[in-house]
């Protein structure tokens, strides 16, 4: 049986709700592009915070000068370029520019939980956004791991989504999508050039056609009639893991991938 469809599912009274996606890195919004459009198309207060600058994810011969300032600065205009496309206000785009090391990895450390925390503290989310924390990416383990010591008994619903490094994850929501969809999808991606470069160089295939191929698994998987599906493994209010918070990767859950 397929999961239940991300638009059967009630949002809170309050009017208009807010949801707020946590991306990791420049493009991880993106990645969810369809959820986040029928939330938006459903007149959900929709925010965007990026928590680093993914300075680390773009190759010199993508930037000049290829300097760690220059780098963050390009990635953050491809995100402001996408969200223009996407129809997101400007001051509902927010980053955070967590420090990171020369891996591009962030530190869960008192400094940037509190930056986290007072994100939350101001928008009040209903519905927080970001990728699952049991993933080969270190930050978006990182960011699970700062919302989980932010917010150790939220007030709001969690929405891990799966991305190409998930390791293993359920599959509690779906939001399935055709071809039109994903052509509009697509065009979004691109936005993010440094990215797409990026894989076309080392794997051979677009981030958008990266992306999109995972959705046409997760659709077949979840055993959708549409071509597409993102999805998602939904953590309730009040029952995130706090065991993050000591940095360790949240517990295993059954593999649907």
């Amino acid at each position: 049986m397929a999961p239940p469809r991300f638009e059967s599912l009630q949002l809170p009274d309050a009017a208009p709700a807010l949801a707020l996606a946590l991306a990791p890195h420049p493009d991880d919004f993106d990645a969810i592009g369809v959820t986040m459009r029928r939330l938006h198309e459903r007149g959900c207060a929709l925010h965007l915070v990026v928590a680093t600058t993914g300075a680390s994810g773009v190759d010199d011969t993508d930037c000049t000068p290829p300097t760690w300032e220059a780098k963050a600065a390009l990635r953050e205009a491809e995100q402001r370029a996408s969200c223009g496309f996407f129809g997101l206000p400007e001051e509902r785009l927010r980053f955070l520019r967590l420090p990171a090391d020369a891996e591009g990895h962030v530190a869960v450390d008192a400094a940037n939980v509190e930056r986290v925390a007072v994100v939350l503290r101001e928008l009040h989310p209903a519905l927080v956004f970001l990728p699952h924390g049991r993933d080969a990416n270190v930050t978006h383990q990182r960011v699970y791991q700062m919302l989980c010591a932010a917010a150790p008994a939220p007030t709001f619903a969690v929405f891990l989504n799966r991305d190409p490094k998930t390791i293993v994850m359920r599959y509690d929501v779906v939001t399935p999508f055709g071809e039109e969809l994903a052509t509009w999808k697509a065009t979004l991606l691109r936005f993010h050039q440094t990215q797409q470069l990026r894989n076309l160089r080392r794997r051979g295939r677009g981030f958008d056609e990266r992306i999109l191929a995972m959705d046409r698994d997760s659709a077949a998987t979840c055993g959708v009639e549409a071509p597409y599906a993102e999805v998602f493994e939904l953590e309730p209010a009040g029952s995130v893991a706090s065991s993050a918070a000591s940095g360790s990767a949240p517990s295993p859950c059954r593999s649907r991938s």
